[in-house]
């Protein structure tokens, strides 16, 4: 039995395009709606293939659907929510993509009417390409969807959960104020680091451009395409993920300050302590199936979601 007979999912970017093939995929059966802020994008949906309904307009693409989608950029999810909050039928089950928790939540408590479920999510998922033509259908494979609902417990709950086990993820609840602390660590902030790196490598007066992309070893080549990820989605991270992002920055910052000085003072023994132990991490990673290319021992996978 399918969880939703009609989805709708707003925003065609690498996230929703993925969704959409997926549920077409997985779920044949639903009816599929879907919308995007850009007319270009919609036609090119509609070249593509990739749902039954492609509408124009997010409130008309919401009307009579169980279940919707918000695949927009966080900063964006505010005014799509006022957009379609009038059409939404009772008893349908809201939900989104992105990888803040808290402030989504607390705008669909403020946007939805009463008849309407309130189920945010985030697959953890992605990679640095975007627009519709950058999805596909197995991008969830294996991988997790953490769901951070008020209530744990509820039929909309459990709808979701299946929706997104039917995608092939696997399904975590977490409160949403810890969810943004845990993605503050393992997204947000390698994120940050591979942007500021990169820029820093092309503001360097001894180094030329040519030879920065010339010589670019494994490391930098990871950062460069970490740091080729849609520049609004992830501005839209930072600003509404501020204090987690801050408060692990700090951290950041205190540990550097360590590391410089161990290189400074030639302390070896702090050095491979360290390394040691973020080489078991990185295997434990491996271990758990969340990168696929095993054999490439230094290759971080994308973990932001639109």
């Amino acid at each position: 039995m399918l969880p939703f007979q009609r989805v709708t999912i707003i925003g065609m970017g690498l996230i929703g395009s993925s969704l959409a093939r997926a549920v077409k995929a997985q779920m044949p059966g639903v009816l599929l709606r879907v919308s995007d802020g850009s007319p270009d994008v919609c036609e090119r949906v509609r070249e593509l293939g990739l749902a039954d309904e492609v509408c124009d307009q997010p409130a008309t693409a919401v009307i009579d659907a169980e279940h919707v989608v918000l695949a927009v950029p966080v900063g964006a999810m505010a005014g799509v929510l006022a957009e379609i909050a009038g059409d939404m039928a009772p008893g349908a089950v809201i939900s989104d993509v992105g990888s803040v928790k808290e402030s989504v939540l607390k705008a669909m408590t403020a946007a939805m009417p009463s008849h309407v479920h309130i189920v945010p999510g985030h697959p953890v998922a992605g990679t640095e390409r975007s627009g519709p033509d950058a999805g596909f259908a197995s991008l969830f494979d294996g991988r997790w969807c953490i769901l951070t609902p008020e209530d744990v417990g509820s039929a909309a709950t459990a709808q979701v959960a299946a929706f997104w086990e039917r995608l092939g993820a696997k399904v975590e609840m977490m409160e949403a104020a810890h969810h943004d602390r845990v993605l503050a660590v393992t997204s947000h902030l390698p994120h940050l680091i591979a942007y500021s790196i990169v820029g820093t490598a092309s503001d360097l007066e001894s180094v030329t451009r040519s030879e920065v992309i010339k010589f670019s070893a494994g490391g930098f080549r990871d950062f460069t395409r970490i740091a080729a990820s849609d520049p609004v989605m992830w501005r839209d991270v930072f600003l509404n993920n501020k204090d987690a992002v801050l408060e692990v920055l700090g951290r950041f910052t205190e540990d550097l300050v360590a590391l410089q000085r161990a290189i400074r003072w030639e302390d070896g023994d702090t050095l491979e302590a360290l390394f040691t132990r973020t080489r078991a991490i990185r295997r434990s990673i491996i271990d758990e199936g969340q990168d696929t290319d095993a054999e490439d021992f230094g290759r971080p996978h994308d973990g932001g979601a639109a």
